[in-house]
């Protein structure tokens, strides 16, 4: 499926589209951010305020000698001044390189080393520590969002409202500097360097384009994902490519957006906030399908039967709405019933207004998925790549498919390969990996189509459903094919005690799995037992919470075909993390590391199997 005519962008670049959005509503709000009280109301920013502290920070930074294409690296947590200092290098006609907070030392090192950057945002003194010692020829400055210089920084180091100081100088004495800068801002120009890791362990640097992003922004327009009415809660990792490409929608489309990057303040926040739009990676809806249907069970009787009849109901009604017809008769009174007893209950705790929610990075289970529109939050699932600036495809609203990724976003063209593999060619693929040749060139077919790694499936309506990443598939030692994200999901939405799941099984003569509990569903589970007041890893261990899984695993097995079935299984003393290098920051699960890391709790579950080929 193609579809060839190419999309007319009104904006030359990232910094261009976000002047037009500054002066077209100035007065309106565009950010939020949380006050220093915690009691008190979130503080909102106007774009006129915005783009006048975002002009500052370019400004300031052409005084360090940050010319067009120079790059400049963000070492931060999900804050307002991320897309503030963003939004400045923008507007220095500088490129972006984004770092996680949670990157080791000697990764920020080579990310900031290998894209050359010569200036550094960190959020603090403790980010930019990552750095001391290291041999960074190119860098001359790191800024600070929080905190002051101690003073014996090896490096010249400023905070924030230096920076700034200086760049309203600069803008007094050459009033016309930053819109020089814009207007020679074409969309071929590098916008942004995201690092993602490679086969050999360093992570490369893809590089997008000012194109690409504006692109973005038009077909989140486009396509409703985003609405001039909408109230947006933004938590994502911007150092991300799906929390850039929100900001470039936000940009265009002009969506007040509340931004706060930590997550355990997320649901009490999203009760003082009343977002009506959400994007999220799946294991943030997981924990909360999870805390919904364990807290259902722990009450169990009259309370539970309840829920499992809401549920049951809500999943006819939202079929039906699905299907574009709205449910009547008998149904319309059941499903008004069901919402009162429990499904306003729990879009109340989300802030009552959800209007949908967007879920990327990684697959959802399609029995989560349908369990949320049953209780009328539909998540809109989407699909794309770092190397396609995030978006590709996504469920419209009013049109989704559950177990899709949706359609084609604007333009953007996509073939299957003869085994399956998602091709894409179009404005947001990337430029390339930055000083990899070889690498760019094994990127893409000879005729330029982007190999996505993934193995996918097209309908007749252009719906696209994602059935693996292609390395990822086993080939169990019998030559049967299994596909290890499916199963997983399925486990996920069998079991709500589960945090993560990893399927084994590549040239082994049967299928195997890792399992970690959600600590906080499993402790509320012992609470009513002799485990009580115990550790995860006393519990984890503990015979009571293998019977348990036990059952949820044979549950399972009755889903899957024979050679897919879970013949035994594991449950680990502690559970992933992105500090043991297990998940990525989008929390995507790095299964070759977790294979490794457990590969004593493997070898147990094969010990005296049949000899393996």
């Amino acid at each position: 499926m193609t579809q060839t005519q190419r999309l007319e962008l009104p904006y030359r670049s990232i910094p261009d589209m976000f002047l037009h959005r500054v002066a077209e509503t100035p007065d309106a709000r565009a950010f939020g951010r949380p006050a220093p009280d915690a009691d008190a109301e979130p503080i909102w920013m106007t774009w006129s305020e915005v783009g006048e502290q975002a002009r500052a920070i370019g400004a300031g930074l052409t005084t360090l000698g940050i010319a067009p294409e120079d790059r400049v690296a963000v070492l931060s947590s999900t804050r307002l001044d991320w897309i503030l200092a963003d939004l400045g290098i923008m507007l220095a006609g500088a490129a972006t390189t984004t770092v996680y907070p949670t990157t080791e030392p000697e990764e920020a090192v080579y990310i900031v080393g290998d894209s050359g950057s010569k200036v550094l945002f960190a959020e603090n003194a403790e980010q930019a520590a990552k750095l001391d010692g290291a041999d960074l020829p190119n860098l001359t400055t790191v800024v600070l969002f929080d905190g002051a210089p101690r003073g014996t920084e090896a490096i010249r180091t400023m905070t924030l409202a230096d920076l700034e100081a200086a760049g309203r100088a600069a803008a007094t004495a050459d009033p016309g500097l930053i819109d020089r800068i814009v207007e020679g801002i074409g969309g071929d120009r590098l916008a942004t360097l995201i690092y993602t890791s490679g086969t050999t362990g360093r992570p490369k640097g893809v590089e997008l384009l000012h194109a690409g992003w504006v692109w973005q922004g038009r077909t989140q327009q486009d396509t409703g994902v985003l609405t001039k009415t909408d109230l947006q809660y933004l938590w994502l990792p911007l150092s991300h490519s799906f929390g850039k490409t929100l900001l470039c929608g936000i940009l265009y489309v002009g969506v007040p957006t509340y931004v706060d990057g930590r997550v355990d303040k997320l649901i009490d926040n999203l009760g003082r906030v009343r977002p009506t739009l959400m994007c999220a990676a799946p294991r943030i809806f997981e924990k909360v399908y999870n805390r919904v249907v364990t807290g259902a069970q722990a009450d169990g009787g009259a309370k539970l039967k309840i829920f499992t009849w809401a549920v049951g109901v809500g999943k006819r009604a939202s079929a039906e709405r699905l299907a574009g017809r709205e449910p009547g008769g008998l149904l319309k009174v059941q499903s008004a019933l069901a919402d009162k007893l429990v499904f306003g209950k729990l879009r109340a705790r989300l802030g009552g207004r959800m209007r949908a929610m967007v879920s990327g990075s990684a697959p959802l289970s399609p029995e989560i998925g349908e369990f949320f529109f049953a209780a009328g939050l539909p998540i809109l699932e989407g699909y794309g790549l770092t190397e396609t600036s995030a978006g590709s495809f996504v469920n419209r609203d009013g049109k989704a498919r559950i177990g899709t990724v949706g359609q084609a976003l604007g333009d953007l063209d996509i073939k299957l390969d003869t085994d399956g593999e998602v091709l894409l060619k179009g404005t947001p693929i990337m430029r390339g990996y930055h000083n990899l040749p070889d690498e760019t060139a094994a990127a893409f077919t000879d005729d330029g189509w982007l190999r996505t790694g993934d193995i996918g499936e097209l309908d007749d309506q252009g719906y696209l459903r994602i059935t693996d990443r292609k390395k990822d598939l086993i080939k169990t030692s019998g030559g049967k094919y299994v596909a290890p994200s499916y199963i997983e999901g399925l486990f996920k939405s069998v079991c709500p005690y589960t945090s993560q799941a990893v399927v084994v099984g590549q040239a082994r003569n049967y299928v195997t799995m890792l399992i970690t509990l959600d600590p906080d569903a499993i402790k509320a589970w012992a609470g009513g037992t002799a485990l009580a007041g115990k550790s995860y890893a006393e519990i984890a261990s503990s015979k009571e919470a293998e019977e348990l899984v036990a059952g949820y695993v044979a549950e399972l097995n009755t889903k899957l075909n024979r050679w897919e079935t879970v013949k035994k299984f594991t449950v680990l003393s502690r559970d992933l993390s992105i500090e043991d290098g297990e998940l990525t920051p989008s929390l995507k699960v790095k299964r070759r590391v977790v294979e490794k890391s457990f590969a004593g709790d493997i070898d147990r579950m094969y010990a005296g199997s049949l000899a393996e080929i």
